[in-house]
């Protein structure tokens, strides 16, 4: 068949989608709307904001946060999807819901909460992709980048931690199918990454390049088998990780989305893959700084094997560099995987309109299940009894890191259990050594970190002052701990093998709050495993 040029140009505008900004400036918007008449682009990825964009983290800029972000997004979809003559595919990284990226969303439980669930409620994972599939269809969105199929099985690893289901290839795999499922049951398309497996580094991938040192058969029996596990469960689409593997690339540290001998002998002929291939972000630092000339990297990214080019920043030279380079087979054959995606999608006849409202119940009720199966008992001492004692004798305190004593844990816990409390909140508002002095009083506490930050950087943003606290508190008291946070943490808390008590609660919710108080007060009640292996000092 022949095609004009001009027809081949309109086909590979299709492997496009730029990043697009939530809280965008109207000339921005503008220029977005230029870009998908122009340039036919297939889709585009949306972002909160520039400020948010996660190369951005060193910069420093600050994140606004928009009340009417959520309202905006579904504005702005309508208006880019008429300024396109084929419908654009709309995406979004939605791993923990609409939260991750718009204010005032349903948000569930990170995938490590997740991880942390029994085999036997894999039902629950299903419901999360299925709820997270319905809130991007309320938005106008068809396509989540997510789940993670990586294995975290390095505790350094500054970027993946909690966003994996954890240190189980078995269980990662049927998690990750699980949730991919959910979202298909109602028409949303998902996404595997990040190929071959971002778990076992330690290097953002944002930021510099993480090097895999594992040979092909090492892969194969670890990081590869959820992605092989996904493959054969028909997922949407895999994407590609900016890491270098030297064993499949002649020892070269090429980043995975710039190597055939990833995408095309690995993922496409060892492994049989024939969907969707998408690039990670092409604005990262381990591959944006690559080339010089605008189009060149995306050139490049597509000529390894991907079908998407996402946050690709040079559009109209990327046209360029592929019109010129690429074998029409190959365009062709992107082309017709996108458009085929597009269809799974339906909104090939036009259908592009949001449909449904967010169920904040429906989601409350979940992240409610899930905590009731996900909490996770690390050592216990039969809490509630040894409290009761200390109670009946004046000897109970309790003490709230980063919240308030308003929190809902201890309003729970105060139904049976009334004692003294404390709180740090941060170090311009709370006095630690007042605290301390004021505990000396009592032999028990109960204790609830609300860890500040998911992210392991500077200690998840824990201050020393209350690391040294908790040292001594554990070294002189009878110490009940929950952690409302990445269970990563555990390991940076002084002296915490001397706790008398300790569970991993995963999440700040009300939901998990409200079920740990109520599980202090039941016998054998927690159903939940860590889903890494961690050692407590």
């Amino acid at each position: 068949m022949k095609i004009t040029a001009e027809a081949l140009r309109q086909r590979i505008g299709q492997f496009f989608f730029p990043a697009v900004f939530i809280n965008d400036t109207e000339e921005n918007i503008q220029e977005t709307e230029r870009l998908i008449r122009d340039h036919n682009i297939g889709g585009l990825t949306f972002f909160h904001s520039r400020a948010s964009a996660a190369t951005n983290y060193e910069s420093k800029k600050k994140v606004v946060f928009n009340d009417d972000s959520y309202e905006k997004i579904k504005a702005l979809i309508i208006r880019y999807q008429k300024a396109a003559s084929t419908p654009l595919l709309i995406s979004i990284d939605a791993e923990w819901g609409l939260a991750m990226r718009i204010e005032k969303t349903p948000q569930y439980p990170y995938s490590i909460t997740l991880g942390a669930l029994p085999e036997n409620k894999a039902d629950l994972v299903f419901e999360v992709g299925k709820q997270i599939g319905l809130d991007l269809k309320a938005a106008g969105i068809q396509y989540n980048l997510s789940p993670l199929a990586d294995i975290n099985n390095n505790p350094d690893n500054p970027v993946i931690g909690y966003r994996s289901f954890g240190e189980n290839k078995e269980k990662v795999a049927s998690f990750a199918v699980e949730y991919l499922n959910g979202m298909s049951e109602v028409g949303v398309l998902g996404c595997l990454k990040h190929f071959p497996g971002h778990g076992n580094t330690n290097v953002d991938s944002h930021l510099g390049l993480p090097v895999l040192k594992e040979t092909l058969e090492e892969l194969l029996e670890n990081e590869l088998y959820p992605f092989i596990k996904g493959i054969e469960n028909n997922v949407d689409s895999i994407m590609i990780g900016h890491l270098a593997v030297p064993s499949l690339n002649g020892g070269k540290d090429t980043s995975a989305t710039l190597s055939k001998a990833v995408i095309q002998d690995l993922l496409r002929d060892k492994l049989g893959y024939d969907g969707l291939v998408i690039s990670d972000a092409l604005n990262m630092h381990s591959v944006s700084k690559l080339y010089e000339t605008k189009g060149q990297l995306e050139w490049e990214a597509f000529n390894a094997g991907n079908d998407i080019l996402c946050f690709a920043e040079n559009v109209p030279e990327g046209i360029e560099a592929i019109f010129k380079n690429a074998a029409p087979d190959r365009i062709f054959e992107s082309y017709s995987r996108i458009m085929k995606a597009k269809e799974k999608a339906g909104i090939l006849s036009g259908n592009t309109a949001a449909s449904g409202k967010l169920n904040f119940e429906k989601t409350s009720a979940l992240n409610l299940q899930i905590a009731q199966n996900a909490i996770t008992t690390i050592v216990d001492n039969s809490n509630s009894e040894s409290a009761f004692e200390a109670q009946k004798n004046n000897k109970l305190a309790k003490l709230s890191l980063y919240k308030n004593t308003g929190n809902t844990f201890f309003k729970t816990l105060n139904s049976k259990l009334p004692s003294p409390e404390f709180a740090f909140e941060n170090l311009e508002n709370s006095n630690i050594p007042e605290i301390q002095k004021e505990l000396e009083n009592f032999e028990t506490i109960i204790i609830s970190l609300f860890v500040p930050k998911a992210k392991p950087a500077n200690h998840f943003e824990i201050n020393d002052e209350v690391l040294n606290l908790l040292s001594k508190l554990l070294q002189t008291k009878q110490c009940i701990i929950y952690i409302f946070g990445n269970p990563y943490v555990l390991p940076i808390i002084p002296n915490l093998k001397k706790a008398f008590g300790l569970v991993q609660a995963y999440q700040d919710f009300d939901e998990f709050q409200k079920t740990a108080g109520i599980q202090f007060f039941e016998k054998n009640s927690f159903n939940g495993t860590l889903p890494v292996n961690i050692e407590i000092q």
